[in-house]
């Protein structure tokens, strides 16, 4: 071969490997899931995520590495997880609720953030509006705190003999006082009495609820916390060994034996941000992203556990409803 030539294959071969490489690039992010790594839900969640980045072109292990981390309710796991996933240098963040998106804004202010189950954001501090969110940061709600005086309302028209209920919730979740503020203001109006009951772990739960039951004519106002996703099965067993008449703000808890709930398709939110990330990766800002909230909010009863409770359920909700488990 004749040096010319040699020179001239050399040349192309060298263009070629920074093509290679750039067709190959394996890009990175982390995720920071609310709920435990055991949790069949959080795993169906995680699964319609992963789908949605496939659809995208985003395969796992082949253009994408995703980092994942499961604080599984734990305030210090959620500090914890939040700076090892930034010690990653990651392209982007994506994190499921208020106490994930938290943690993660204490660590960085500058990689991209795409967050899904946050209740209202701008109120929490998170963006500055829906349609601009500035910053680091946007993604997908799933409620307002509206949304506490549609719980109450349909707790007492499937149980009028409710006149107090607990609001279950963590502390340190950002948006609980938001919610418990709504319900509280509304509570007169329903002639009932509206108490925080704030848990940390299991054996909290139980001795919160059990205290609580100790009195008539109560129910439940279980929100989205991540304690109440993580012990979820307690929760609904208690209140099934109390009697209390309670109501859940996603449709896996009814589906387990919960007497009602009310609240958004949250696997359709983990797709929506497989959307986003998609986007972010491909250049575009988060502040050029709005924040989006569900188009539809789904009410699902449980007749029998209404009916091992002794509630007979108004017709009227049961056609509203968009399933109803015999």
């Amino acid at each position: 071969m004749r040096r010319r030539e040699f020179i001239s294959l050399l040349g192309g071969t060298a263009l070629a490997w920074p093509l290679a490489a750039h067709a190959q690039q394996m890009r990175r992010i982390g995720v920071l899931i609310s709920y435990s790594e055991n949790n069949p839900e959080a795993q169906a969640y995680v699964a319609a995520f992963r789908d949605g980045l496939q659809k995208y072109g985003w395969q796992e292990g082949r253009n994408v590495q995703i980092d994942y981390r499961w604080a599984a309710g734990d305030i210090d796991r959620f500090k914890s997880s939040a700076a090892e996933l930034v010690r990653l240098t990651p392209e982007l963040l994506f994190v499921t609720g208020s106490t994930a998106l938290e943690a993660v804004r204490q660590e960085t202010s500058t990689i991209p953030i795409v967050f899904v189950q946050v209740a209202d954001p701008v109120g929490l501090g998170f963006v500055a509006s829906l349609a601009h969110p500035g910053g680091n940061i946007t993604g997908f709600s799933h409620f307002e705190f509206s949304i506490g005086g549609k719980w109450l309302e349909l707790l007492k028209e499937i149980a009028p003999r409710v006149t107090r209920v607990a609001v279950m919730h963590s502390p340190e979740d950002p948006a609980w006082s938001g919610y418990f503020r709504v319900i509280q203001s509304v509570a007169p109006s329903f002639g009932v009495e509206a108490s925080p009951a704030g848990v940390h772990d299991e054996a909290e739960i139980n001795r919160v609820v059990s205290a609580f039951a100790h009195e008539s004519n109560g129910g439940l106002i279980v929100g989205t916390s991540p304690i109440n996703l993580v012990h979820s099965e307690e929760i609904i067993s208690l209140a099934a060994r109390y009697g209390l008449p309670a109501i859940y703000p996603l449709r896996p808890f009814a589906r387990n034996g919960g007497l009602m709930c009310y609240g958004p398709d949250i696997a359709d939110l983990y797709r929506g941000a497989a959307s986003y990330v998609d986007r972010i990766l491909r250049g575009e800002k988060p502040n050029d992203l709005p924040v989006q909230a569900p188009t539809k909010y789904e009410l699902v009863i449980n007749l029998k556990t209404a009916k091992a409770l002794g509630l007979d359920v108004p017709l009227h909700l049961q056609q509203l409803a968009d399933e109803v488990i015999e």
